[in-house]
This record gives structure tokens, sequence and C-alpha cells, in this order.
């Protein structure tokens, strides 16, 4: 909205110009129940506003590092300290999680097979691995990864 991006695909619910755009009357980015947009705590949640399935416990359960020193709450602390390197290593790693997480939901979900996720997991982990080599943030999410 504030720099007039247009994004009519975002926004089409059913009636745009698209070729395909009546496919996303039941299936577009708006609506919350629909596999073009995946909110993934949402989601694993069932939907319910009531019941909060924190990132953080969920990526430990299954074995990922989960949240390293930093949480949310805390970024806008570490904003006004001048920490921007330690915000910029907290939301890599978040985002490191929450994809962990989204690939064992492809997997329960059915969209992928064991060996294709294990092979994905192989895939980051490796590529985490040259990371590590000379980010001390990655390092440590590696090491903490069971």
């Amino acid at each position: 909205l504030i720099h007039g991006i247009p994004a009519a695909r975002y926004w089409d619910m059913g009636e745009g110009d698209f070729g395909d755009s009546r496919d996303f009357k039941w299936n577009n980015y708006i609506s919350r129940y629909h596999s073009r947009h995946c909110d993934l705590m949402d989601l694993l949640a069932l939907y319910q506003p009531r019941a909060s399935v924190p990132l953080d416990d969920m990526a430990k359960l299954c074995g990922f590092p989960g949240k390293l020193g930093m949480d949310g709450s805390k970024v806008w602390e570490a904003y006004h300290a001048g920490r921007l390197k330690d915000i910029r290593d907290y939301c890599e790693t978040d985002a490191a999680n929450t994809y962990l997480m989204y690939l064992r939901f492809r997997m329960m979900s059915g969209a992928l097979d064991a060996d294709e996720y294990e092979l994905e997991i192989k895939r980051m982990k490796g590529y985490l691995k040259t990371l590590a080599e000379e980010k001390a943030h990655w390092a440590e999410f590696c090491a903490a990864w069971r």
C-alpha cells in the first residue's frame, strides 16, 4: 500500500482477468483454508484462535533447534540498543525453523514422501553447515539440531 505496488494476482478471488482466475474462487491467497496460502502456525492450531502453537516448542519437539537466545518479544529492545546484527541473526534462524517445520508438515500431509523429506532436510543441513563456517549463529543452529 505504501509504495503503490500492484498485486492483482494476490487479490484475485475468482473475478480477475487472468486465464485461470476462475480457479482462484475456491483457492486463493486471501482465504485462510486454501492451499495457495499457508499460515503454518494457524494450520497446526487447526484454525482455533485459543490454540497457541509456538514455533519454538513445535520445532524443538521435532528435533529442530528452535529459537536461540532471542525471540520476537526482544526485537524492539534489541533494535533500540542498536543490535541489528542480533535481530538479523534471529530472523534468519527463525525463518530456517519455519521452513523446517513446513517441510515436516508437507511430509505429514502427503505432499512429500519420506525420501523426499529426508533429501530436503539433508540439503538444508548441508547448506547451513557451509554458512556455519563463517557465521556463528549458523554454527550454533547446526550444533543445536538433533
